[in-house]
Order: C-alpha cells, then sequence, then structure tokens
C-alpha cells in the first residue's frame, strides 16, 4: 500500500509540473496572438518573419548609406586651425591672420591676411596631406595647420 501511495504522489507531482508547464505555453502564446483574430500561429509567425527581413534588408541600405556618407564627408573642411599675429611692428594688436581649412586627409588651403596702415593683403596656399604643395609656408601657416590638426608646436 505504501507502494502505491508514492506513486501516486508521484503521478500528482508529474502532473502538477506538467499543468504548470501547459500553463506557461498557454499564457506565452495567448501574448503572442493578443489582438489577432481567425489567423493561426503560422500566419502569424510567416508575418513577423517577413517584417524581419524587411527590416534587415533596410539596416543593410542604411549601413551602406552611413559608409557612403561617411567616406563623402572625408574630403570636407574637418579641421580649421586660426592664428593671430602681427606682422608689422608699427601697427597695433594682432590684426593679422592666418586660417587653415583642411579636410581628415590634411589636404586643403592656408589662407592669409596681413594687415598693415595702408591694406589688407589676401594670400592663399594649397596644403597637401598637411605639407607645402609648391608654395613655402611661414611660421604663422604651419602653426595654423598643426593647430587645426589638434596638435601643439
Amino acid at each position: 500500500m505504501d507502494g502505491m501511495l508514492i506513486i501516486y504522489l508521484l503521478i500528482f507531482a508529474w502532473l502538477g509540473a506538467l499543468s504548470f508547464l501547459l500553463i506557461r505555453l498557454v499564457r506565452t502564446f495567448s501574448k503572442l496572438t493578443k489582438g489577432v483574430s481567425d489567423k493561426d500561429l503560422r500566419t502569424i509567425l510567416e508575418s513577423v518573419l517577413s517584417k524581419i527581413e524587411v527590416q534587415g534588408r533596410l539596416s543593410t541600405d542604411l549601413k551602406e548609406e552611413i559608409e557612403k556618407v561617411r567616406i563623402d564627408g572625408l574630403d570636407h573642411v574637418q579641421k580649421v586651425g586660426l592664428v593671430r599675429y602681427n606682422p608689422f611692428s608699427e601697427t597695433g594688436g594682432n590684426q593679422s591672420f592666418v586660417l587653415a581649412l583642411l579636410d581628415a586627409k590634411g589636404n586643403g588651403l592656408v589662407m592669409t591676411t596681413l594687415h598693415s596702415r595702408e591694406a589688407t593683403r589676401v594670400f592663399a596656399k594649397p596644403v597637401k596631406e598637411a605639407k607645402e604643395n609648391g608654395y613655402e609656408f611661414s611660421k604663422e601657416e604651419i602653426q595654423a595647420i598643426l593647430t587645426a590638426q589638434g596638435k601643439k608646436k
């Protein structure tokens, strides 16, 4: 008799565990199909999978577009350096300046203005990979390029 009681208790515990798992499964299924009528689980899952596939394609397209924009942005002005200075002792203040405009690769230009009492002159020189490109740089122009690159002299 004791053996039968143990078997009944084991069967009862097994049925209780299975019932608990079945109830959890039904709740999960109910949450998945909430608000859906006249559709079976296969239709719902196919719909979800197709939406995931569309989102995956959109994600891939966005990644490609972002990479194109990133590569294109390398050629745009990204680094700016400004140095003000006084080239002539007879004028007061640092009214002359050098402006360096460089892209990510260090290509661009330096624009120099020389301000005197009589006139202001503007010069521009090309920069190739943060180095001289056909014209010798002044110390202020070199400093502006270094400033644009985030380096100190």
